[in-house]
């Protein structure tokens, strides 16, 4: 086995070798639960879900960490627009809502949209405010080694030194004094401008509690320690990969490594990131109006359908989204459930199974193994799907059913099988479908026997009215449900 994958640090592709034998271990950041996820974020879990089910394919047991970010300025701001400019007077309107309520209402619809989409739960999934303790022990770190500081100006906050890292700005491969402090930061307090807070202290007017009481004073996290303390914590001082999407490498994952590797953790092995979705070539933007949402593409097509589309690029490409991607995407997920219908038909329910590795093509294998590239397995699962045709046209029953191991091996690996309904229920449902499709099929034949023409088209088209499409063939009839 040789996996390799691009390091963002090393800025090359690199073999991949787990710190442990036999397991690998992943942190890839989470959301900032101060809305509804839009369709980077959905795009990010796909690509390190897909990561993950390869890892496991590869024989590896893998543990995931998924933060969630449920304390943070954009979720106060937020939650106080409900409230009004008063955050200490009681809530008269009857949308006002508390700020970890709100980040809890935003966490629910995050796990849904992951859910919908066939993303597997993490390991483990920690909370920033679950873990305030970790979090004070690093900073007292940092300030112990003379990498941080409490603010000159007794506000009760406390900074990384940057300018005391000479390593700050090497994931980003950035000069720091071609650096510029951040444009909505307060510079008051700080040694320089680019020194970002680890400790942001209370100040008059914020909710009594967001606030926790430290050495330092009372108040809460900054952005980027709370995955720092998160990942050491579950996944130790050294782990295998650490991700997220392209826009969280400056400046979430620049201060994120520096302040770890400065309280002496060696930290990521690897650092992978995931590419931006665009729309029609431009930064999706709600200013300009060309957002779309997971929940929008939910509507337009079926989870499958918009799983296949936002899992289809190489992980670091761009995603581009046009009006015409989701019936590209449904387009294809026709043509692999018409074959697996048709092949299972043929081949019997009871002979399917998922192929075991020596099944899957090494063609498939191969572009996985290098740096997931996911355009050139499925361009290997498309191949499979047309030779099953082939075979199925030429009544190879033999070669249909390797095909068809082969093609399920894969559509479940990339968890294309993983966006529909749990394997209990679905099963069932399916039973009690091909029940009732099976009893009109065999009314068919016997009006196509007796040439009643008239009943024959009659239940066909009762069929087709209920999405389940039939063809018939040399063998009789054969049928299948119609994709979105």
């Amino acid at each position: 086995m040789t996996l390799r994958f691009y390091d963002t640090a090393s800025a090359e592709v690199r073999d991949f070798v787990p710190l442990e034998d036999g397991k690998a271990s992943v942190y890839y950041c989470g959301a900032t639960v101060q809305g509804m996820p839009h369709v980077g974020h959905v795009r990010s879990a796909i690509a390190f879900d897909q990561l993950t089910r390869w890892l496991e394919f590869r024989g590896l047991r893998v543990t995931v960490v998924r933060n969630v970010t449920d304390i943070d300025d954009k979720i106060l701001a937020k939650s106080q627009q409900s409230f009004g400019p008063d955050w200490d007077a009681e809530p008269t309107a009857k949308h006002a809502e508390e700020w970890w309520a709100l980040a809890y209402r935003y966490e629910q619809e995050f796990e849904k949209a992951y859910e919908s989409l066939g993303v597997q739960r993490p390991t483990y999934e920690p909370r920033a405010t679950g873990h305030i303790p970790e979090m004070h022990a690093l900073i007292q770190r940092l300030i112990d080694r003379g990498h941080a500081y409490p603010a000159l100006d007794d506000s009760g906050d406390v900074y990384f030194d940057v300018r005391s890292w000479s390593k700050y700005g090497s994931l980003t491969r950035q000069n720091i004094d071609d650096m510029q402090g951040a444009a909505d930061a307060d510079p008051r307090g700080k040694r320089d401008a680019r020194d970002f807070a680890l400790w942001k202290g209370y100040k008059e007017g914020e909710p009594v509690t967001a606030k926790w009481d430290s050495p330092w004073g009372a108040g809460r996290p900054g952005w980027h320690l709370e995955c720092s303390a998160m990942v050491t914590k579950y996944l130790g001082t050294r782990f295998d990969i650490h991700g997220g999407g392209l826009d969280l490498r400056f400046p979430h994952h620049e201060n994120e490594m520096a302040q770890s590797q400065a309280a002496g953790d060696e930290f990521a092995n690897f650092w992978m990131h995931n590419g931006m979705v665009t729309f029609e070539g431009e930064k999706m933007s709600k200013s300009i109006g060309n957002t779309v949402s997971p929940a929008e593409m939910l509507e337009l097509a079926s989870p499958r359908v918009v799983r296949y589309y936002l899992g289809q690029a190489h992980y670091r490409s761009v995603l581009d989204y046009r009006p015409t991607s989701l019936q590209e995407a449904a387009a294809a997920v026709e043509r692999i459930d018409g074959f697996i219908s048709k092949a299972t038909a043929k081949v019997g329910r009871d002979a399917v199974e998922i192929a075991p590795q020596s099944a899957m093509p090494a063609a498939f294998i191969a572009a996985m193994d290098d740096d997931l590239n996911v355009p050139q397995a499925l361009g290997v699962l498309h191949e499979t799907v047309r030779a099953g045709n082939t075979a199925l046209a030429s009544g190879d029953l033999e070669a249909t059913k390797a095909a068809l191991d082969s093609v399920m091996s894969m559509t479940e690996v990339l968890g294309l099988d993983s966006v529909t309904q749990p394997e209990a229920t679905r099963g069932r449902e399916h039973a009690a479908l091909e029940v009732l499709v099976e009893a009109q099929l065999q009314a068919r034949a016997a009006a196509r026997a007796s040439k009643d023409w008239a009943a024959s088209d009659a239940i066909r088209d009762t069929l087709a009215a209920a999405g389940v499409v039939v063809e018939d063939g040399a063998d009789g009839a054969t049928w299948s449900l119609k994709r979105d």
